[in-house]
């Protein structure tokens, strides 16, 4: 029986690398799979320390209320705000939430 050709050889070599290719390529999937499903088990982000709720208007949003970021009785949108932000707007009238008081967590008094 003769030698098969370079050419042939080449060819085989060709097919067995497609094979092992193909089995990585598998081996990659699995992995993404894994990564993703292990990303949406991670505990989603802790509540910001302040937020604040706003009703739309036509003249944009209007502020509602100053609440701690774990506050659930935040009526409309709420928004992160840092400590700061949240003095300054209790300073401008804007009410702290009678259920969760930031303004005690803050230290305001009126």
């Amino acid at each position: 029986m003769s030698e098969p050709s370079r050419l042939d050889q080449l060819h085989f070599l060709r097919r067995y690398l497609l094979q092992e290719l193909a089995k990585v390529d598998g081996w990659i999937a699995a992995e993404e799979a894994r990564e993703a499903k292990e990303a949406a088990r991670r505990e989603p982000p802790p509540p910001p320390d302040w937020v604040i709720s706003t009703m739309s208007s036509g003249r944009g949003p209007l502020p509602q209320g100053i609440h701690t970021g774990a506050c659930h009785m935040a009526p409309g949108n709420r928004r992160p705000i840092t400590r700061e932000q949240a003095l300054t707007a209790l300073s401008e009238g804007v009410p702290a939430c009678e259920f969760c008081r930031p303004d005690t967590e803050l230290g305001w008094l009126e």
